[in-house]
């Protein structure tokens, strides 16, 4: 605890929620803009202006989320400026301080600029930063919870957080690790086990395993499990996007900071502050990127594109990636520090071929909630049916999965048992057969091929069907590697070449 000048105790850190917040105070006193600042300096991010041009200076190159602003200034009024401030950065929760009580100044500042408290003169210390506080706790529940800004809709912060609130728990419930289903002798078990410990400790996570096995479930399943399940989870992923963009969707932007940058943007970073950031396919970032992303992880701050200051971000960060990141460090496409910041606690999601008892599991939990989505009452699978599932490879994991019950479901006529009829041919052709007994019928070549096939299903999936990267690790050249594609009939890979 800190001593302010009036002897009085005050708090030395923000509360979670507004931790990091910048207030933006307006007031063309020196001595109230200092005290001002001197009270509310040790709970938030203080920046001063003594003129509304100033102010407006401010705004224009940096994201502020509380404005504080005193009610009589030369020229013009504060009501009159946050007015102004509405209509060209509506974002900001703004408020009012004034030693006068015009009921006409009370009511223009509602109605006209949107305010969203009127403090008093003579204010009180810790009455004073407890509005701020409650300014800033509206501002990220709005972002957090999606509600309209408060001058619009003027909710109230409390209404606010209990929606945002509801909302967690409700997730919490239905990403709980209780719901990630496996059999007792599945690998799943030592890899839930593994995640149950991860959510315990406040550290970086890094997920691995090929595309469609479930990370981002684990990632929220994570979240969910540890202290900061009652805060917000976000989700980015870093492979849809350039540089430029991802960085105004992780770090935020000022209006005009590049071509298309129509408005100011809060970053994912921001939003997420307190809880948890998922970064999926963080193996497909630039080397560029990458150096700005480790700055955040070492400092703990972001700097939005266009901003005049960083700003401070409190975030877990769990990662994911579908590429052999190791590998990728080892060749110098991804950079070694950040792996270690990002791995501090590594986790292996095992395909779906390798826990081959898990799919009628799976597979029945799935149907549950197809039948949901397509209104139907489908009762389960006959038994070879579920006997060719459990057969076949599933390249596309528990995603392909899922999307082949869809089919399944919306190609059967009533509510009997799915038949074996309504598989994709894929999985019955008998090349997708692993078992020694089917392996008999085939004459060595021909097992040689079906090996290969696989070995190139599994590279592809694993290197997000890019080329040169499946012909590096299995050590063919490019044109050998699209010959056997065309032989194998394997369709839907990237051609990176420039």
């Amino acid at each position: 605890m800190n001593k302010r000048e009036d002897g009085r105790e005050m708090e030395s850190e923000a509360t979670p929620i507004s931790r990091g917040a910048t207030v933006l105070i307006v007031d063309d006193e020196k001595r109230s803009l200092e005290s001002l600042r001197r009270v509310l300096g040790g709970a938030f991010q203080i920046v001063c202006a003594s003129s509304a041009a100033e102010a407006e200076a401010v705004l224009a190159g940096d994201l502020v989320q509380v404005i504080l602003c005193d009610q009589r200034m030369p020229g013009e009024s504060g009501v009159e400026f946050l007015t102004r401030v509405r209509e060209h950065w509506p974002e900001p929760v703004r408020m009012i301080i004034s030693g006068y009580t015009d009921a006409e100044d009370i009511i223009a500042g509602v109605n006209e600029a949107g305010i969203f408290q009127y403090v008093t003169k003579p204010w009180d210390p810790d009455k004073l930063i407890q509005s701020v506080r409650e300014a800033a706790q509206l501002y990220a529940a709005q972002k957090d919870g999606g509600a309209a800004p408060p001058l619009e809709a003027k909710p109230s912060h409390e209404r606010l957080q209990r929606l945002a609130s509801d909302r967690r728990r409700a997730e919490r419930r239905m990403f709980e690790f209780g719901r990630i289903v496996h059999a007792p002798e599945s690998p799943m078990r030592q890899t839930l086990a593994l995640a149950r410990r991860a959510a315990e400790y406040d550290i970086s996570v890094l997920i691995t395993g090929a595309s469609g096995t479930g990370k981002e479930l684990l990632a929220r399943a994570i979240h969910h499990g540890s202290a900061r399940g009652e805060k917000s989870f976000v989700v980015e992923n870093c492979g849809a996007l350039p540089d430029e963009l991802l960085e105004s969707e992780l770090f935020g932007c000022k209006k005009g900071a590049f071509t298309g940058a129509y408005q100011d943007r809060v970053g994912l970073f921001e939003v997420a502050d307190g809880g948890s950031i998922f970064l999926d396919e963080i193996g497909e970032t630039s080397p560029s990127f990458q150096v700005k992303l480790l700055r955040v992880l070492q400092e703990g701050e972001i700097r939005p594109l266009g901003a005049q200051r960083p700003r401070r971000v409190d975030v877990r960060v769990i990662a994911a990636t579908n590429r052999n990141i190791v590998a990728e460090v080892e060749a110098g496409r991804f950079r070694r520090d950040l792996y270690y910041r990002l791995a501090a606690f590594p986790i292996h999601l095992p395909p779906l071929s390798e826990r081959r008892c898990d799919i009628a599991i799976i597979a029945a939990r799935i149907l549950v909630a197809v039948n949901q989505t397509f209104n139907r009452r489908v009762p389960g699978f006959e038994p070879e049916t579920l006997r060719l599932m459990e057969r076949y490879g599933w390249p596309g994991n528990v995603r392909e999965l899922h999307n082949e019950i869809q089919r399944m479901v919306a190609l059967s006529d009533g509510d009997a048992n799915l038949p074996p009829g309504l598989l994709s041919p894929c999985i019955v052709d008998h090349r997708a057969t692993t078992t020694c007994d089917d392996q008999q019928r085939f004459t060595l070549k021909e097992r040689v091929e079906m090996l290969e096939c696989a070995l190139i299903k599994e590279s592809l999936e694993r290197n997000g069907r890019n080329i040169s990267h499946v012909a590096d690790e299995l050590g063919l050249s490019r044109v050998g590697l699209r010959s056997k594609i065309a032989r194998y009939d394997i369709s839907r890979v990237v051609d990176d070449e420039s």
